[in-house]
Parts: structure tokens; C-alpha cells; sequence
């Protein structure tokens, strides 16, 4: 690891990887799936619809998940 990377503190080096996460998420067309990853993604939509099961709110799980902290 860089030295000056391993003198900043924990908290900013975090901030760093998420800010450089969120620039790398922003540009998703920048990174093409290879043919393999657009079938398996494919698969993946095609089991979720074939389901019929739509889950449920993300809020209804966050509720049922602190209940259980």
C-alpha cells in the first residue's frame, strides 16, 4: 500500500474508496459487459419475472431487520 495513503486516517481513506466508488458507479457504460455477464444477467431478470414474487419494500425489511438488532 502507498505510504501516503497508510498515513491518512481510517475515516478519510473510507471517504476516498466511496467517492471513488460513486465515480466509477456514475460511469457504468464506460465498462461494457462481456458476453458472458450480459447471459448470466439475462438469466437473472428472466428467474426474477418467471417468479411472480415482486419481494417486498426495502423499508418493510430495514423495519423487520432493526427489530431483530
Amino acid at each position: 500500500m502507498n505510504a501516503k495513503l497508510r498515513k491518512m486516517p481510517l475515516g478519510a481513506r473510507i471517504r476516498l474508496v466511496e467517492d471513488l466508488w460513486d465515480s466509477i458507479a456514475s460511469d457504468q457504460n464506460a465498462l461494457p459487459l462481456t458476453p458472458e455477464q450480459r447471459v448470466e444477467l439475462d438469466q437473472r431478470l428472466d428467474a426474477i419475472e418467471a417468479d411472480g414474487n415482486p419481494g417486498r419494500p426495502a423499508e418493510e425489511a430495514i423495519v423487520e431487520i432493526r427489530k431483530r438488532l
